[in-house]
């Protein structure tokens, strides 16, 4: 099998490139995490599916242990000092709640930890260090307790959003203050207020935080160095997010760039709309995990590409259920797999194509339709394939049993295991009234049999 051609739509360049890392026995990617203030909604998720398909295809390609995949915890932001005042707990008890859901809902989505996880309340020492020698090379100043980036002092400021001088005062997420020196000016340090439950920390400007900005870049130069491979994120974190990154990192290491791709993925709408909990169309992860197995909801995400708006709707995820229980059920017909057989090229070229994971769906039914037909290696192919894309990794029993929280406290699994002994032994007595009314009763609280030569085998419908 040869080594494919990864090619990745940089943002900065607006072009595909090919993909050529720094060392390819270290192949390094970072990308923003969550502002854990609150549960991750399904608009979070999506560059968490999308990434950790990258970092799969990455570890495919150039093995294991030569890929560090990094991503972030944001654990100090207004959003997060203001929840936790309103609810009167720390900082630190409202994040490692917080965090404690988002590992599980993530987990639930068959997302594999990153391999480096900072969070940003333990990185803040490296943060006043990059702060001070932006502040020795001109492009920082410090004004009553607060640390400013001064943006005209980089002469290619704006290069990765392409926005042009009105636009970025316009978007610029910056305090207006008399203190600042140009309105472009962000903020990378300001004071905390002990009356507001602001936490804060030692600085030689003010006991305060930082900026959203300055967490990333200090924490990515931490774990992976002054330059690295990938940066990735979602589209509304190119300005100022990602612009004011780059601007922190090239000035405080002068470097030519910070990452060498960044790669973005698009908006995700609901039902239509754009999500909004007045809509009634605001999902979080967690609430849809009550409702459906987090595999259909990975798949649902897989099955538009990631550069492309994503219209999220349940009736999507209904259907990508069914499409995983058509894969699960020739799996469960075949038995056990040799899983012999590597990943089909076909699917591999696609993912290496800018993670068109649509197309490699696609491999995956045409697979599936080969399988059904008896190929014993397209199966064990769709297998493989699969893993990749982080699917089909599942027993099939377990898939069949799984349940909406709804349903809970309905039939066990004993308990349907038994009726169904009780329906066969009736049926080998010919007993074919108490036999059908076993189905029935089984059909009415939404168990599907099935029978076979091997026996019966059910499913939750």
């Amino acid at each position: 099998m040869t080594t494919p051609q990864l090619k990745i739509h940089d943002t900065l360049s607006r072009e595909k490139r090919d993909f050529v890392p720094e060392d390819p026995a270290n192949v390094r990617m970072y990308v923003c995490g969550p502002t854990v203030y609150d549960l991750a909604h399904i608009g979070n998720a999506r560059p968490i599916v999308v990434f950790d398909v990258l970092a799969r295809l990455l570890r495919h390609i150039y093995g294991a242990d030569h890929v560090t995949y990094a991503r972030n915890i944001t654990d100090i932001d207004d959003k997060i000092n203001a929840r936790a005042f309103e609810r009167g707990i720390s900082i630190r008890e409202l994040t490692d709640d917080t965090i404690e859901v988002f590992h599980a809902d993530m987990a639930a989505l068959n997302a594999l930890p990153p391999d480096v996880e900072p969070r940003a309340t333990d990185t803040i020492d490296e943060m006043i260090e990059m702060i001070q020698v932006l502040i020795d090379k001109g492009h920082a100043y410090a004004a009553e307790g607060h640390v400013l980036f001064n943006v005209p002092s980089m002469d290619d400021y704006g290069r990765l959003s392409r926005r042009n001088m009105d636009e970025l005062i316009a978007g610029a997420r910056v305090e207006v203050a008399p203190y600042k020196k140009d309105p472009r000016d962000f903020v990378l340090w300001k004071p905390s207020d002990p009356d507001k439950g602001e936490p804060g920390w030692p600085s030689p400007w003010s006991n305060g935080r930082p900026g959203w900005h300055i967490e990333c870049s200090a924490m990515s130069k931490s774990i992976l160095g002054e330059t690295f491979d990938i940066h990735g994120g979602g589209l509304d974190l190119i300005f100022p997010h990602h612009e004011n990154e780059i601007a922190q990192s090239r000035c405080a290491h002068d470097t030519n760039v910070m990452a060498n791709y960044w790669m973005h993925n698009g908006y995700l709408m609901a039902e239509g709309e754009k999500m909004s909990k007045s809509l009634g169309n605001f999902y979080t992860v967690n609430e849809l995990l009550d409702e459906f197995p987090g595999e259909a909801i990975r798949l649902l995400l897989l099955k538009t590409h990631y550069r492309q708006p994503l219209d999220f709707t349940k009736d999507g995820l209904a259907e990508a259920k069914r499409e995983l229980d058509g894969f699960y059920q020739a799996l469960r017909s075949a038995g056990e797999l040799t899983r012999a057989v590597g990943a089909p090229e076909a699917i591999i070229d696609a993912l290496a194509d800018d993670l068109n994971t649509p197309k490699s769906v696609s491999l995956m039914h045409e697979l599936l339709s080969d399988a059904n037909r008896g190929n014993a290696d397209a199966l064990n192919g769709l297998v493989a394939g699969a893993s990749i894309l982080g699917l089909l990794q599942q027993d099939p029993e377990d898939w069949f049993k799984w349940q909406p929280k709804s349903a809970e406290g309905g039939l066990s699994d004993d308990e349907i295991d038994a009726k169904i002994a009780a329906r066969t032994e009736a049926r080998a007595n010919k007993d074919f009234a108490t036999s059908d009314a076993i189905r029935d009763e089984l059909q009415a609280a939404g168990i599907i049999l099935e029978d076979g030569a091997g026996g019966t085998t059910w499913r939750r419908g």
